[in-house]
């Protein structure tokens, strides 16, 4: 085939002026983010070679060459793995298919702005790209396993690639970087190579071979070539478990947390399982991939093996090594085998386990923790009805008594003499919820209430319904009943009141201005400082998530709501005399309504309107 010409994909333009212009704080990881690409390759054409023999590298084995050439300034890294096609080169050299891209992308640039250094290149798979901070060019030589034809990849990284057909001895891929004058000096020496390896490499499965040159007289494996996860904990030090967390999880952060152990029994495996200690950038991506890697004794499986681990631990990066899955196993017969769904309840228990261990014994470690992953962990919550109980205490939440995130047992704990209920608001923002007028009589009475702002809450909620037979109760819904609270603070003084009788006909007069508008008109003791306020009604949805439903389009409208008033509120009061009076309230009706839909964050029904009302009572009160 003859040459080919391409242009990259806009935002890997974007990447690699960033990468090859940003002052790295550690320029040496280009090795290994290559040398962690080259083993996944061999890793999946190992597991290919199960069902097809010949698609294997035979007696040869499993390796990865590195190659010094001092007069031509080259660093070359080869492996036997599975290869590239003509397609996969333009596919995962040429651009970046993963949603978020332009998120990351902007990152970078900020970091790089900001004069930080630049460490996210692994966490979003984009490693190879990193080569060209110390290269002015790269090529690559590959041959996919199965095929006989080879191609040729070479760039610049200045916004082209050229692709060729080609020759290769069997199937691989040779990455051959052209150093620059600034990487040449360091990295054409064969000590720092080895100094490196060392360092970030020893993990590696297949032995990583350097090939002789200069002195040398001949090649040298420079790492262990051992499963990490093999060895005992004992005999692995913090800074081996780290770099394997970097290599398995394709990240530059440390681990948060590290569980490796062994289970024997009816069902034997391995785990070696990190929670990192940042979000990784396709948290929240839709499709909630896992990223744990599945081995049967030692041999890759897949790093795509659904109901491995549940969808809510899908921040863990990792390996699970079984003895007890057949080797030739397939995708579709994994997700229906019961071994992998014992090893997966065993896994997801473990997790947990050392979760409630963490919050515990380290409680401002776990609060970092919850920060970042506490959201996900929460859909657990409404999908693993078998885990909820686990999961519940692991869950802290802001709330309106301070500003350290709480946990449901000191929630309960602490509750107000006479409160039989868990209370919560829902929303999108803590510090305007926490200002909510609907919020003032629980304040008075010294009564603590949950702050949520993640979506999965309006779901899991319900669904749970109590903890520690206390149930969970929406402040934002009709027939809230405090009286029956003593709280810190005694009850409001009746005396400043209106009327009983002239709140009555109040009430009655804003149902009729008001109409179809609301649902409902009432006298409201959860208020001490606001006028009104709007809450859904007693056994409705909650209005956070309806208006979720309504913006994802799926609902048409909105339920009308129930105005509440405060008979203590001077405006009321005073509003109360004006209709005794035989005043007309209906303009005023309408701007309470208002007012209050905009405190809920909602839009008002006719802002044109509204404008002319408020312009016309300002006029008034200047009169």
């Amino acid at each position: 085939m003859g040459h080919e010409t391409f242009t990259f994909q806009a935002e890997v333009g974007k990447l690699l002026d960033i990468v090859a212009h940003s002052l790295y704080s550690h320029k040496e990881i280009f090795l290994r983010e290559l040398i962690s690409n080259a083993s996944d390759a061999c890793d999946k054409r190992r597991y290919l070679a199960l069902t097809s023999p010949d698609l294997g590298p035979g007696d040869a084995g499993y390796r990865l060459d590195l190659a010094i050439d001092a007069e031509a300034k080259t660093l070359t890294i080869a492996d036997n793995g599975i290869g590239m096609s003509h397609d996969d080169l333009v596919e995962n050299l040429g651009t970046i298919a993963r949603s978020g891209t332009q998120a990351f992308i902007d990152k970078l640039a900020a970091d790089k702005e900001n004069g930080g250094a630049v460490d996210l290149i692994g966490q979003f798979g984009v490693g190879f790209y990193s080569s060209y901070m110390v290269s002015d060019k790269v090529e690559v030589l590959t041959r996919k396993a199965g095929e006989e034809q080879a191609w040729l990849w070479s760039s610049d990284g200045k916004g082209e690639f050229t692709i060729d057909g080609t020759e290769r001895d069997g199937a691989g891929t040779t990455v051959t970087l052209h150093l620059n004058d600034d990487a040449a000096g360091e990295y054409l020496e064969a000590a720092r190579i080895r100094t490196i390896v060392k360092r970030y490499s020893d993990h590696i499965g297949v032995p990583i071979v350097l090939a002789a040159s200069g002195e040398e007289t001949e090649e040298e494996t420079l790492n262990t070539a051992s499963a990490v996860w093999t060895r005992a904990a004992k005999d692995i030090s913090a800074e081996q478990y780290t770099e394997f967390y970097h290599h398995v999880g394709h990240a530059f952060d440390d681990p948060w947390l590290t569980l490796h152990n062994k289970v024997e029994g009816v069902m034997s495996y391995t785990n070696l399982l990190f929670v990192p200690s940042t979000k990784p950038f396709d948290l929240f991506e839709p499709e909630r991939k896992q990223h744990v890697k599945l081995y049967v004794n030692r041999v890759f499986i897949t790093d795509d093996c659904e109901g491995l681990v549940p969808p809510y631990l899908r921040f863990l990066r990792g390996i699970v090594d079984s003895e007890d899955l057949s080797l030739n196993i397939s995708r579709e017969m994994l997700q229906k085998d019961p071994k992998l769904k014992k090893i997966s309840s065993g896994v997801t228990k473990k997790v947990l386990s050392e979760l409630k261990k963490k919050a515990e014994k380290a409680p401002e470690e776990y609060a970092t923790f919850w920060e970042n992953f506490g959201a996900v962990l929460k859909e657990g919550l409404y999908e693993d009805f078998e885990n909820r109980d686990r999961i519940l205490p692991l869950t802290r939440f802001a709330h309106t008594a301070g500003d350290d995130a709480i946990g449901l047992d000191a929630y309960v704990e602490a509750m107000a003499e006479g409160q039989d209920a868990i209370y919560y608001i829902t929303g999108s923002d803590a510090g305007m919820l926490k200002a909510s007028p609907q919020l003032e009589g629980f304040r008075a009475k010294g009564i603590d209430v949950l702050v949520m702002t993640d979506a999965v809450d309006e779901f899991w909620v319900p669904g749970v319904g109590q903890y520690q037979d206390k149930p969970f109760k929406s402040a934002t819904q009709g027939g809230v009943d405090l009286s029956g609270v003593k709280g810190k603070e005694s009850e409001e003084k009746k005396d400043d009141e209106a009327p009983a009788a002239d709140v009555a006909d109040l009430v009655a007069a804003l149902k009729a201005s008001l109409g179809e508008a609301v649902g409902d008109v009432k006298a409201s003791d959860r208020l001490t400082d606001s006028a009104v306020c709007l809450v859904a009604a007693e056994g409705a949805m909650d209005m956070h998530l309806e208006r979720l439903l309504q913006a994802h389009q799926k609902l048409d409208a909105l339920t009308p709501r129930v105005l509440e008033i405060n008979p203590r509120h001077a405006l009321i009061r005073g509003l109360a005399e004006k209709l005794a009076g035989g005043a007309d309230i209906g303009d005023t009706a309408l701007l309470l309504l208002d007012q209050a839909r905009i405190v809920e964050g909602e839009p008002v029904s006719d802002p044109a309107a509204f404008a002319k009302r408020m312009a016309a009572m300002m006029e008034k009160g200047l009169a």
